[in-house]
């Protein structure tokens, strides 16, 4: 992977402990019915458990919107492009995580990769919590 395509973050996974990760960013954008949304959420919690066992997937996280109840994104972050697309979706752990989120796929309104820039960090409120 060239320089470029990574970049220092300062996340902090144990005491003191800083990781350089991949850029690679997914998120996917999905518009669900008030009435739908438990099951959604249960399938994605299923979903989860190929995400966390895939060596493909550095993390992710299910948001609901504040504002726009109906809207969701999932925010995945990957090793590399390649490794979610050749790796993941090729592999092992994909069979079960489609098959817990694949009454959903209808539902999405955006499906992307992202490069993150050098512009991160963390604000005053992350200690306070």
């Amino acid at each position: 992977m060239a320089a470029r395509d990574r970049v220092r973050l300062t996340e902090t996974y144990t005491q003191g402990e800083v990781r350089t990760m991949t850029t690679t960013v997914e998120y996917i954008r999905y518009r669900i019915a008030l009435d739908d949304q438990q099951a959604f959420e249960d399938a994605y919690a299923r979903a989860a458990d190929s995400l966390a066992a895939s060596p493909e997937c550095i993390g992710y996280e299910l948001a609901r919107c504040e504002e726009e109840k109906e809207r969701y994104i999932l925010r995945i972050r990957w090793t590399s492009v390649k490794d979610h697309l050749e790796g993941f979706r090729k592999g092992e752990h994909f069979p079960a995580f489609f098959g817990a989120i694949r009454p959903y796929v209808t539902a999405i309104e955006e499906m992307q990769h992202y490069l993150v820039t050098g512009v991160v960090g963390t604000g005053k409120g992350a200690g306070q919590r």
